[in-house]
């Protein structure tokens, strides 16, 4: 069994698809991309302000399912440019702070709505 996890403070889902899937003592948080929630764009500025955009959503669907940065067991990120990799890496790390799960980077041809970055994460629950 599964419960659905939604956060009003994220992009509603652009797909049929969950902002996160609560299952088997975990928490799958779907891919988010730098969508201001509010107006479903593209946040302004450089790869820094679109990672930090994706962090806030991903938060916000975390504390939907009751999870915080450090109940977040694995993440992978999209990059459509890995000149990009050290300035993700800079603002994931603060945003993160002693947290450290498992990571993935993957250079990827293309992201929804053109987009420049994109992170899913798994969580344990609480």
């Amino acid at each position: 069994m599964h419960t659905k996890v939604h956060s009003e403070n994220a992009p509603a889902a652009i797909g049929p698809y969950s902002q996160g899937v609560a299952a088997g003592g975990f928490l799958f948080c779907a891919g988010q991309t730098p969508l201001d929630p509010t107006t479903m764009t593209l946040v302004d500025g450089d790869i820094a302000a679109q990672t930090t955009q994706v962090l806030k959503n991903l938060h916000a669907v975390l504390s939907a399912g009751g999870c915080g940065w450090g109940d977040v067991v694995k993440t992978t990120i999209f990059l459509r440019d890995m000149a990009d990799f050290q300035r993700v890496n800079e603002v994931y790390a603060a945003t993160l702070g002693d947290a450290r799960p498992a990571r993935s980077t993957i250079a990827v041809a293309g992201l929804p709505k053109d987009a420049r970055v994109e992170i899913e994460m798994i969580a344990k629950l609480p």
